[in-house]
C-alpha cells in the first residue's frame, strides 16, 4: 500500500460498511476510524475537544462539523495513522468532504480512495427489517437470510434477540431517503475527482471483502 493513503467506505444503511471496514482496515494494516468512536474516546479521555463535545452529546444534540473536523485532524496526527487509515461512513455531507480534503492536504495524505458500497433498496429493506440483535452478546442475525436455530433466541448465549426500533420498515425507508438526500451527492463529488470506485455489496461478506481488496490493489497499482 502506498504511504499515507486514506480509504473511505460509503454506502447506505445496511450496506455493510461497519463489517467491511473492520476487515479491510485489518488486512491493509491501517486503523479503522469512526467519528462516533472518536467523539466518545475524546469525552472519555477528557481531551480539550472532548470537554466541549461531552455536554453537547449529553443533551442529545449533534456535534458541529467544525468540532468533528478538528477531532479528525488531531486523530490523523497520531502515530498509528502514519501509513493512512480507513473511514467508515465519514464524511456524510459535502461540507465534511471538502473539510476532510483540506485536512488530508495539510497532513500530506493526498487524495483518498473512496469506495461506494452499492445495494438495491429492496435488498437493504430486507437486510434491515430482518435484522435481530442479541441483547447479551450483540450477535446479529437476519430472520430471512441468517436466522437463529430457535426463533428469538441467540445461538451463542441464549440471549433474547431484539428488533431495533430504527429497523422497522417505516423508519428504514426514512433513513434511506435521508441518505439519498444528504450523502449520495458525495458520489458525484468524488467521481469528479476521479477517486470513486463502486463495489456490489449485495453478495456475502467474504465475496464483498474480496471485491474491495481487488479494487484497492488495482488503485494502488499492485
Amino acid at each position: 500500500m502506498s504511504k499515507k493513503r486514506v480509504f473511505i467506505l460509503m454506502g447506505p444503511p445496511g450496506a455493510g460498511k461497519g463489517t467491511q471496514a473492520k476487515r479491510i482496515a485489518g488486512l491493509c494494516g491501517v486503523p479503522h476510524l469512526s467519528t462516533g468512536d472518536m467523539l466518545r474516546d475524546a469525552v472519555a479521555c477528557g481531551t480539550a475537544l472532548g470537554k466541549i463535545a461531552g455536554p453537547i452529546m449529553q443533551r442529545g444534540e449533534l456535534v458541529s462539523d467544525e468540532l468533528v473536523m478538528k477531532m479528525v485532524e488531531e486523530r490523523l496526527k497520531q502515530q498509528d495513522c502514519s501509513a493512512g487509515c480507513l473511514f467508515d461512513g465519514f464524511p456524510r455531507t459535502l461540507p465534511q468532504a471538502e473539510g476532510l480534503d483540506a485536512i488530508l492536504g495539510r497532513g500530506g495524505f493526498g487524495k483518498p480512495l473512496v469506495v461506494d458500497l452499492v445495494v438495491s433498496s429492496e435488498k437493504l429493506l430486507r437486510r434491515l427489517t430482518g435484522r435481530r440483535t442479541c441483547s447479551v452478546g450483540g450477535e446479529i442475525y437476519n430472520v430471512y437470510d441468517a436466522p437463529p436455530k430457535i426463533d428469538g433466541v441467540c445461538d451463542a448465549d441464549g440471549g433474547k434477540l431484539v428488533h431495533r426500533a430504527d429497523d422497522t420498515a417505516e423508519v428504514v425507508s426514512q433513513r434511506l431517503a435521508a441518505y439519498e438526500k444528504a450523502t449520495k451527492p458525495l458520489a458525484d463529488y468524488y467521481r469528479r475527482q476521479g477517486v470513486l470506485r463502486q463495489v456490489d455489496a449485495s453478495a456475502g461478506v467474504e465475496e464483498v471483502s474480496r471485491a474491495l481488496l481487488a479494487v484497492i490493489q488495482c488503485a494502488e497499482g499492485q
